[in-house]
């Protein structure tokens, strides 16, 4: 279809009225391959670029819809508009209209003042007073264009204003993430949690929303003078639960609980039967713990040490003593093992 001529004169005359974000009603008159163009009333046009609305294809002469000014002058004069832009703030205006006292709703805000942040919602005006912009302290600057969550608490319909709290919504997820931690806590329960802050003697972990602890000898066998050696702030992990104080709202976590300790896994590497060398380390009444070349420890009785009834097990053997003794049993779950004595070394 062949370019028509404008009065762009005329058209010019007019664009000083008009402001960016200014919504028309209007008519497409003309339809191109790049756009269209879309009388906004009487003899002032505007052109709609094609990408400006999503359902182009579907677009006729003759079509009636509403626009948004978004660029006051393109190259042939005309002033640009978007349709996709019109369309969501109708939407958004429909969402506000419908939102009652209570309800929860997804907002951006756009600026802030000493009283709080603001945003609009189609033709809503959305305010967070400074006070229910959350429950931690929040620098406003960075607030502005990210998404947050709010509940309504004041409604004005007539003046299309809506006051809402991010606080009085974090408050009510808290208790109800805490009323679900409660609820389904326990001994032996494996979790996930974020560390929080770390102390010398150990960590805070955040654990859906509930602050739990897992003191610096939990965390895991080796020794380690502070938790920072093994984790970091911020760092997400798995824990097993020891220990859970519904009564003073207190759980303890554990890393450690969750590997093979090094003691068990010793054990499990003994073969019944098979002679080891180790090392006396203590003298009980009835016998002597034995500690092995691999850390593995165990009980060698008095009655396993020798066959002579009146014999005590410090004859036998010495503290710091070397021996060879054999494997008569072990139980890795309960990490015990005993010994029968076959020579001094």
């Amino acid at each position: 279809m062949s370019d028509e001529k404008f009065d762009l004169y005329a058209i010019e005359k007019t664009m000083t009225s008009y402001k960016k974000g200014q919504m028309f009603d209007g008519v497409v008159v003309i339809k191109r391959d790049d756009g269209a163009i879309f009388n906004i009333g009487g003899k002032n046009d505007a052109f709609l670029p094609k990408e400006e609305a999503d359902d182009f294809s579907d677009i006729k002469i003759g079509d009636r819809f509403k626009v948004v000014l978004t660029k006051s002058k393109n190259e042939e004069g005309l002033i640009e508009v978007s349709k996709n832009i019109a369309d969501e703030k109708i939407l958004q205006t429909q969402n506000a209209s419908k939102l009652k006292l209570g309800s929860v709703f997804s907002f951006v805000p756009s600026a802030f003042n000493d009283n709080g942040l603001i945003s609009k919602m189609g033709d809503f005006e959305i305010f967070v007073p400074k006070d229910e912009s959350s429950i931690k302290f929040l620098d406003k600057r960075r607030c502005v264009g990210k998404q947050f969550e709010a509940v309504v608490t004041e409604i004005d319909k007539e003046n299309k204003k809506i006051i809402a709290s991010i606080k009085l919504l974090e408050e009510q997820i808290k208790k109800t993430n805490e009323e679900l931690f409660w609820n389904s806590i326990f001994i032996n329960k494996i979790v996930k949690g974020k560390i929080k802050k770390i102390m010398p003697y150990g960590v805070f972990v955040d654990v859906g929303g509930v602050d739990c602890f897992m003191h610096i000898s939990n965390i895991c066998y080796k020794h380690i003078s502070n938790p920072e050696e093994i984790v970091k702030e911020g760092q997400e992990c798995t824990f097993k639960v020891i220990e859970v104080d519904r009564e003073n709202k207190k759980v303890a976590l554990s890393m450690k609980a969750l590997e093979e300790s090094p003691k068990t896994k010793a054990i499990k590497e003994l073969e019944i039967g098979k002679v080891y060398q180790g090392q006396v380390v203590k003298i009980l009444k009835f016998g002597a713990i034995i500690k092995l070349e691999n850390g593995a420890t165990g009980l060698l009785h008095i009655k396993n040490a020798t066959e002579q009834n009146n014999k005590q097990i410090y004859e036998i053997v010495k503290l710091d003593q070397e021996v060879n003794v054999e494997v008569l049993e072990k139980d890795a779950d309960e990490e015990k093992v005993s010994f029968k004595l076959i020579s001094n070394i």
